[in-house]
Parts: structure tokens; C-alpha cells; sequence
């Protein structure tokens, strides 16, 4: 029985070092194709950005 608590207590304390792994893991970098309409994507600085008439 105590293993059984001990193993539950384990588990509880690691789960949220364990999701916050995860939600990080799966972050989606922005691309050209998430830039709203009227909008470039700029490498530069890797985000989506106004284009500047000349």
C-alpha cells in the first residue's frame, strides 16, 4: 500500500513539470502563410509585417 502511495505522490509531483515540457514543445513557428491578408512575412525578424510603399 505505501509503495502504491508513494508512486501516486511521484506521479502528481512530476505532472506539471511534464505539461509545461509539453506545451512548449509544440509551439508553431510563424510562417509567410500566417501573415493576414495585406501583410508580408519579414525573415529579419521572423514576424508579419506592413510592406513599405516607396
Amino acid at each position: 500500500m505505501k509503495l502504491k502511495a508513494t508512486l501516486a505522490a511521484l506521479a502528481l509531483m512530476f505532472t506539471p513539470a511534464i505539461a509545461s515540457a509539453m506545451c512548449s514543445w509544440g509551439k508553431m513557428e510563424q510562417t509567410a502563410s500566417a501573415c493576414a491578408e495585406g501583410q508580408v512575412y519579414d525573415a529579419d525578424t521572423m514576424t508579419c509585417i506592413e510592406p513599405v510603399s516607396s
